[in-house]
C-alpha cells in the first residue's frame, strides 16, 4: 500500500499537547521521591484496572455496543474509563468508530500508511482532531452526564491522582498514578500502530489488522485485532479459547451478577468464513477483495 502523507493540520500541535508531553516528563519525579514495591504494585493496579476501563468500557461498550449494562454501571465505565486521561468517552469512542470505517485509508484518524509514529500518538498530539465526533456517537449525546464527562474529561484523572498522593505520598503520585498513565497511554496506542504492522492474520479483511499475543497480554485482550477488525462487535476479541482475553473474563464473571448482559460473541459460521493461511508476523496478507464480516460499527 502506498504511503500516505500528512496535511498541514496533522502537524504537531505544542500548545495543545503541551499537557500530555508534561505527563511523560512526570514519573522522573520518582528519581527523588523513590520507587519501591508499594509503588510498583499501585503502578500495577493502576494499569490493568483502568485498561480493563478503557478495553471493556471505551471501546467494547462505547464504540461497538458488544454488551448490556444499565446506566449507573454506564457512567462507571465512563467515569474508569477517563480516570485513564485519554479524554472523555465519546471523544474516544466516536473517533474510534470513525477508524473502522475507514480502517487503513486516507481517511482513517490514525491510518499506519502515515507512518508508525502517526498512528501510534501523532494524530493524538495534532489540533485536527480535538473536537469530539458527535455524529459518530449521536446515541449516547442523550446522556447529560456522559456530555458532562466529556466535557471535564480531567476530573476523573485529576481524582485520582489526588487520591494516590494523599494516600501514599509523593512516592505513589510518581511511580503510581504518572508511570501507570504514561506506560497506559502507550500500551492502549499499540493497538493503532503495532497491531497494524506484526503479527498475524486469520482472517482476510481489506485492512491491514493483525492478531499478536504480546499486545493481547499488554491490553487484556485487545491485541486480537485480525479478530476484531473481521468481526467488530464482540464483547470478545478472543475467539478461541487460548487466545487470552482478560476483558472478557472480566465481563463474564460481572454477566454472571447481573451487571452486563447480552453479550456478544462470534457465531459458529462466522468463524470459519474467510479463514486465511497462516502467515508469518509482517507478512502481508491483505486480500484486496475481501469483504469483513463484521457488523457495522
Amino acid at each position: 500500500m502506498k504511503k500516505l502523507t500528512r496535511a498541514a493540520d496533522e502537524r504537531v500541535s505544542w500548545s495543545r499537547s503541551f499537557p500530555f508531553f508534561l505527563m511523560h516528563v512526570a514519573p522522573i519525579g520518582i528519581v527523588w521521591a523513590g520507587f519501591g514495591w508499594t509503588e510498583a504494585v499501585v503502578c500495577f493496579l493502576l494499569y490493568y484496572v483502568r485498561m480493563f476501563f478503557i478495553t471493556a468500557g471505551y471501546h467494547r461498550f462505547f464504540a461497538h455496543r458488544a454488551f448490556k449494562t444499565s446506566r449507573i454501571f454506564q457512567f462507571v465505565l465512563a467515569c474508569g474509563g477517563a480516570t485513564a486521561a485519554q479524554k472523555g468517552p465519546l471523544w474516544w469512542a466516536g473517533h474510534h468508530r470513525h477508524h473502522h470505517k475507514h480502517s487503513d485509508t486516507a481517511e482513517d484518524v490514525h491510518s499506519p500508511l502515515k507512518g508508525f509514529w502517526w498512528s501510534h500518538m501523532g494524530w493524538i498530539v495534532c489540533a485536527k482532531f480535538e473536537e469530539t465526533d458527535v455524529v459518530g456517537i449521536k446515541e449516547f449525546l442523550r446522556y447529560p452526564e456522559l456530555r458532562w464527562l466529556n466535557r471535564y474529561h480531567l476530573v476523573p484523572p485529576a481524582l485520582l491522582g489526588l487520591g494516590c498522593y494523599l494516600l501514599g505520598g509523593a512516592s505513589v503520585l510518581f511511580g503510581g498514578f504518572f508511570l501507570s498513565t504514561v506506560l497506559l497511554y502507550h500500551g492502549t496506542f499499540l493497538v493503532n500502530s503495532l497491531a497494524h504492522v506484526w503479527g498475524r492474520r486469520r482472517y482476510a479483511t481489506t485492512d491491514t489488522s493483525k492478531n499478536s499475543l504480546l499486545i493481547a497480554l499488554v491490553t487484556n485482550g485487545e491485541g486480537w485485532h485480525n479478530n476484531h477488525h473481521y468481526y467488530q462487535s464482540t464483547a470478545n476479541q478472543g475467539f478461541f479459547w487460548w487466545e487470552i482475553d482478560v476483558s472478557y473474563y472480566v465481563l463474564r464473571v460481572l454477566s454472571w451478577g447481573g451487571v452486563v448482559w447480552d453479550l456478544r460473541t462470534p457465531p459458529k459460521h462466522v468463524l470459519e468464513a474467510n479463514r486465511l493461511a497462516d502467515t508469518a508476523p509482517g507478512a502481508s496478507a491483505v486480500v484486496a477483495a475481501a469483504q469483513t464480516a463484521g457488523s457495522p460499527s
